[in-house]
């Protein structure tokens, strides 16, 4: 992975899980459950963010195989959001 895209997508990681840790606390707090989905959800969010040059790095994986890995993990967190949005 290029160092050009090292800054944004440790950004996106680190909004990502602050959002997380906001709004599981917010589920702490107040016992609602959608909160919890949207936490889970920021987590892959963010996880997907990193998770394509680690792949292709580490694995020496395809660039498509990697990116395909990274579109389910980032899925899987909208999803996750979208079902908070529906409790």
């Amino acid at each position: 992975m290029k160092a050009s895209f090292v800054l944004p997508k440790l950004i996106t990681l680190i909004l990502s899980l602050t959002v997380a840790y906001l709004a599981y606390h917010g589920y702490r707090r107040n016992d609602q459950r959608p909160l919890l989905y949207v936490a889970g959800g920021f987590v892959f969010i963010g996880a997907g963010a990193i998770c394509e040059g680690l792949i292709y790095q580490t694995f020496g994986a395809t660039t498509l195989s990697a990116a395909l890995i990274q579109a389910v993990i980032v899925s899987s967190g909208m999803l996750l959001v979208l079902v908070s949005l529906t409790k």
